[in-house]
């Protein structure tokens, strides 16, 4: 089967978030996916397959190292790339609609490709338990926390408002007691190469923290943007991983939208 990866969130070589892309895979097992997405062990694998759902252009299914996913950001942005790029024809101009286990997805075409954030599956304030154990994970005074939210589009996440971008960049997880929490950090920069500073957090599904993280971006956007954050701005995420990913987020409405650059790094076949 044909096969790309593709780094999603950066217009220069090597700076964004991987996603390794199997194309034509209607007939793979769950097993073999499983044991793919584990052994390139990337946050996340997908499969591209025909459609099952009028109005989409293809399915995706998503893997982490951990187990599957109803929904990702940065893999539907990559493997849309890796749908068109591979020959792939939209059936309606400048729209993909993907097919995935949270529903259909619209994707906008042009120069950036970007997603309709989903409807989150969690919303609402953070009890004060679930929100002291969260600080305790991060190392921070219950007392740093500015403002926390549910913002759960599928992987599960909490969001975490703190004073500034530096307090986000200071941060140094403890591990040991993040259990099933799935935590996405925001500081605003006062001058600096974004409006915000992110960070993404979850240790069950792979490599510990994310390094741009599309869904995390897009419940950051249905919380934040034209309150707290501009309806347009740019997020900054993977600084203290060496990255440089960048991910444009726009408010139109009650519609938020999660785009990013995207670039083929591999390309070649694979055989399960």
């Amino acid at each position: 089967m044909r096969f790309s990866q593709v780094d999603v969130f950066s217009s220069e070589p090597l700076l964004g978030n991987p996603v390794a892309v199997v194309h034509d895979a209607d007939g793979v097992s769950d097993e073999q996916m499983a044991a793919f997405a584990r052994w390139t062990n990337l946050s996340e694998t997908t499969f591209l397959l025909a459609p099952t759902q009028s109005g989409a252009d293809y399915r995706l299914r998503i893997w982490t190292p951990g187990g599957e996913l109803p929904f990702a950001g940065h893999p539907t942005l990559g493997s849309a790339h890796a749908w068109l790029e591979a020959g792939g024809v939209a059936a309606a101009e400048g729209v993909l609609v993907q097919e995935c286990a949270a529903g259909l997805v619209e994707l906008r075409t042009g120069d950036r490709l970007a997603f309709a954030a989903p409807p989150l599956m969690r919303s609402g304030p953070v009890d004060e338990a679930e929100l002291v154990a969260a600080a305790r994970a991060l190392r921070l005074d219950r007392g740093t926390v500015v403002e926390a939210a549910w913002i759960d589009n599928g992987p599960g996440w909490m969001g975490v408002l703190l004073p500034d971008a530096d307090t986000v960049l200071g941060i140094d997880p403890d591990w040991a007691v993040f259990g099933d929490l799935k935590i996405g950090v925001v500081g605003e920069y006062a001058d600096g190469p974004a409006a915000i500073e992110v960070r993404a957090f979850c240790p069950g599904y792979g490599p510990p923290e994310d390094p741009v993280t599309g869904s995390l971006n897009a419940g950051v956007g249905q919380w934040l943007a034209g309150r707290r954050l501009p309806a347009s701005y740019v997020a900054s995420q993977g600084t203290v991983l060496g990255r440089r990913g960048r991910v444009h987020v726009v408010r139109d409405g009650e519609q938020v939208w999660v785009g990013g650059d995207t670039r083929t790094t591999i390309t070649g076949s694979v055989d399960l």
